[in-house]
C-alpha cells in the first residue's frame, strides 16, 4: 500500500467540461470542409491530441501537411473563441469542494491535460493559483496514452508516479495513468474508464477526499 501524496487531474470532463466547445469547433471545421462529423464521432476524440483528433476526424481522407497545420490552427481559433465564454461557473459539480479539501489536507494538486489551451481554461476558471503543477500539450512530445505527461507532472511535484492518483475521463488517459504507475480514477461510464482502479460515474461529486484516499489506499 502506497500513501497518496498528490492528485493529478485531467481538465476536460473532470474539472470542467469543454467537450462541447471542442465539438462545436471541430464540427464547424468539418462542415466547412464537407466532412461528416457527429457527436458520436466527437466521443472518439476524448483525451487525445489535436493532431490525433484531426486524423480521426479525417477517417483516412488524405490531406497535405500544410493543410493539416492550417486546419488545426483554424479549429483552435474557433475553440479559443468559444473559451471566452468560460467562467468559474463552468467548474463541474463537486470540483470546487474537492480541490479545496485536498489542499486543506496537504494533498498536492496538479493538472495533466493534453490541451495546449489548458492554462487559458484554468485562468478563466480562476483556479490556477490553487495548483502545484500544470502539465499541458506543450510539456511533453508524446501524448496520452503514453505515460509521459503524468510522469512529467509527478516530477514537477517531486513525487514518484506511484504516490499520485490521476483523475481521467478518457480511455487514453486511464491507459496513460496506469502505464505511468499511478493510481487511476476514472470519471464516467465503465465502457470508457472501467479499467481504472476506482470509478466515479458522476465525477468528483461522487466522493470526498478522505473516501478517495481510503479506497485507493486499500488496494
Amino acid at each position: 500500500m502506497s500513501e497518496i501524496k498528490a492528485f493529478i487531474f485531467d481538465l476536460d470532463g473532470v474539472i470542467t467540461d469543454t467537450a462541447e466547445f471542442h465539438y462545436r469547433a471541430w464540427k464547424r471545421l468539418a462542415d466547412e470542409e464537407g466532412i461528416p462529423f457527429t457527436r458520436e464521432d466527437n466521443e472518439a476524440l476524448r483525451g487525445v491530441s489535436r493532431r490525433e483528433s484531426l486524423a480521426r476526424l479525417l477517417k483516412g481522407r488524405p490531406i497535405t501537411e500544410e493543410q493539416a497545420q492550417a486546419w488545426m490552427a483554424r479549429k483552435n481559433g474557433y475553440y479559443q473563441q468559444y473559451l471566452t465564454e468560460i467562467t468559474p461557473g463552468n467548474l463541474l459539480p463537486g470540483a470546487t469542494d474537492f480541490l479545496a479539501d485536498a489542499r486543506t489536507r496537504g494533498v498536492k494538486i496538479a493538472v495533466g491535460s493534453a490541451s495546449r489551451n489548458a492554462r487559458t481554461v484554468l485562468d478563466s476558471l480562476q483556479i490556477t493559483d490553487q495548483l502545484d503543477a500544470i502539465g499541458d500539450g506543450y510539456s511533453v512530445t508524446r501524448s496520452k496514452p503514453a505515460p509521459d505527461l503524468f510522469i512529467w507532472v509527478a516530477g514537477r511535484l517531486d513525487l514518484p508516479p506511484g504516490r499520485c492518483a490521476v483523475f481521467e475521463d478518457a480511455e487514453a488517459g486511464i491507459d496513460a495513468a496506469l502505464a505511468a504507475g499511478a493510481y487511476a480514477v476514472g470519471v464516467g461510464p465503465a465502457e470508457r474508464v472501467g479499467h481504472a482502479h476506482l470509478r466515479l460515474p458522476n465525477g468528483l461529486a461522487d466522493i470526498t477526499v478522505p473516501e478517495c484516499l481510503e479506497r485507493l489506499g486499500n488496494l
